[in-house]
């Protein structure tokens, strides 16, 4: 009897509790099972609409100035469709200020009067100056 005791306490010895293998294995699927599911929710919310959805286009709000008051505040003029808005900006808040009338059309296409030089044609003054050994 103390034989076979001592074959049946060998035979579970031999053989462990549970293959790291197979625990790998069912970690990284059922992971992978996860993502799946987040990333076929994230499709179906789309194709269903839940998603909010875009306002006039990337037009719709256009900023014209700005100008930083403080460290964090800034005044800003704000484009849209039949007016301008003046409003101020924090950290913490956007306060409306005014509202202006809307731009003219000739004013929005209108080019600036003098437009700046480039860098390339700065430099080029630079190392073309006169005088300058070579």
């Amino acid at each position: 009897m103390n034989n076979s005791t001592q074959q049946a306490t060998s035979q579970h010895s031999a053989q462990p509790a549970f293959s790291t293998g197979s625990a790998l294995t069912q970690v990284s699927s059922v992971l992978a099972g996860i993502v799946l599911l987040i990333l076929a929710f994230a499709w179906l919310a789309k194709r269903l609409g839940f998603t909010p959805k875009r306002l006039g286009g990337p037009q719709a709000l256009k900023i014209s100035a700005s100008v930083q008051v403080g460290q964090r505040e800034r005044v800003v003029i704000v484009d849209v469709e039949d007016a301008r808005l003046v409003l101020g900006v924090t950290a913490q808040q956007i306060t409306h200020l005014h509202t202006l009338p809307p731009k003219d059309p000739e004013q929005q296409d209108a080019p600036p009067a003098q437009a700046a030089p480039d860098f390339r044609q700065i430099l080029q003054t630079l190392v073309k100056r006169p005088g300058k050994p070579q």
